[in-house]
């Protein structure tokens, strides 16, 4: 019993570090984006939207009822040789009429209704553009802020071990006690770096959290990519013809061109007649005629449209395809100048980052080791060191924002042209 109770105990234990392993596995960005896409509220409301949108078409190819009349006349209550005689000469006329669309009517309706849903179908896709947007600047900066964090720890690592051989230094006479207050005072920059990496490694973990709609506790949750920038980068001209045939807001607005253009023909269609076929049966009994007791007929109702021929609504269409037609060209030059300007954000990053990666950083670690060499064997003054090792860390920090930098251009970029172009 005791052993079963123990190995109960330690299979609960093995499932619960399980959880917790799993529960603490980083995120890849795929990862990311398959929560994200499967979670967003906002993403799932416009999904709901195409869906509506959907069900007008078939709201719009519906036919028109029938109409059914019953019409009864000239009913009489009779008396024949002493009996009641009850609805003896009542005329029974029951009629059936029908609208008849021409010219495409419903055809018409039904392919606006679809304009409409494509129309929607982009505009979601445009959403999700600008989504991936924030979810792919939310991700940077959750790895930027952890590599901030990891860059100022060990920064804070380095200067403890500075402090450790300065304190045994000062014991052995060999500095003052103000260089040694001065190097103790020094620790406090890298002490608050380290707390204010902290605090934004946090909110940009919430920040990303609540793009994806997750509860996950803020420390059980974490994402892991490739915090590095690509130093190739192709012409502009390609990213400009990817933007034209990838960005969902200029392809709704291309949409948009042919959906008013749909219109126009069915504002002309409904400026023109509709009959209405009639049909009835009459039974009249007080016909002397046996054989003309029953009959039937027809009719055909044309109404007039001398007044009324949808003038408004055909010059209305006609105006608004020109209107699609120009916030068009307004749509295809705002895609033009939204890839021309991250295209030279990106490479305005690429220009700074080239020199931190070839010679800055190698040369900040150099003259860090340098200068603490000479000042420890007596060749450097104190703030010469102090002052190698605050162009280190700022040298070292400003990489490491700097390519963050750079991968939220290349987001913006991938935002313009409407797809990932750059990972």
């Amino acid at each position: 019993m005791r052993r079963f109770i123990r190995g109960v105990c330690l299979s609960a234990f093995l499932t619960g570090l399980a959880g917790h392993a799993q529960a603490q596995k980083p995120l890849t960005w795929d990862e990311v984006k398959a929560r994200f896409e499967a979670n967003n509220p906002t993403l799932r409301a416009g999904q709901i939207g195409i869906d509506e949108s959907k069900a007008s078409e078939i709201t719009a190819y519906l036919r028109p009822n029938p109409q059914l009349t019953l019409l009864t006349d000239g009913t009489q209550i009779a008396r024949s040789n002493g009996v009641w005689q009850p609805f003896s000469g009542t005329l029974f006329t029951p009629s059936v009429s029908y609208l008849h669309e021409r010219r495409h009517k419903r055809e018409l309706r039904l392919e606006s209704a679809k304009d409409a849903t494509d129309i929607t179908v982009s505009g979601q896709s445009d959403l999700e553009r600008t989504l991936l947007f924030a979810l792919r600047g939310g991700f940077v900066g959750t790895l930027q802020a952890k590599v901030v964090l990891r860059v100022t720890k060990d920064n804070l690592d380095y200067w403890d071990q500075v402090l450790k051989i300065s304190r045994d230094r000062f014991e052995a006479g060999d500095i003052a006690q103000i260089d040694l207050d001065r190097l103790e005072l020094q620790r406090v920059q890298f002490e608050s770096d380290v707390q204010t990496a902290e605090v934004n490694l946090r909110t940009a973990k919430i920040q990303l959290l609540m793009l994806l709609n997750d509860r996950t506790p803020v420390e059980q949750f974490d994402v892991l990519g490739l915090y590095e920038y690509n130093d190739q980068l192709a012409p502009l001209d390609d990213f400009r013809k990817a933007a034209l045939d990838n960005r969902p807001d200029l392809r709704a607005a291309l949409q948009a061109v042919g959906k008013a253009k749909t219109d126009h023909q069915l504002a002309v269609a409904n400026g023109s007649t509709d009959p209405i076929f009639s049909g009835w049966y009459t039974y009249n009994s007080s016909f002397a005629n046996p054989n003309a007791h029953q009959t039937i007929g027809a009719s055909v109702s044309i109404p007039l449209r001398v007044f009324d021929r949808n003038q408004g609504e055909k010059l209305r269409t006609q105006l608004d395809i020109d209107r699609n037609q120009k916030v068009l060209d307004a749509t295809q030059a705002q895609v033009f100048s939204d890839v021309d300007s991250a295209y030279a954000m990106v490479n305005s990053n690429l220009i700074l980052l080239r020199p931190y990666k070839a010679k800055y950083l190698e040369l900040a670690v150099r003259v860090r080791e340098t200068v603490r060499f000479s000042y420890e064997h007596g060749g450097a003054a104190l703030l010469d060191f102090l002052n190698a090792e605050n162009d280190y860390r700022n040298v070292q920090l400003n990489y490491v924002n700097l390519v963050g930098s750079y991968l939220i251009a290349a987001s913006q970029l991938n935002l313009a042209v409407g797809r990932e172009v750059i990972q």
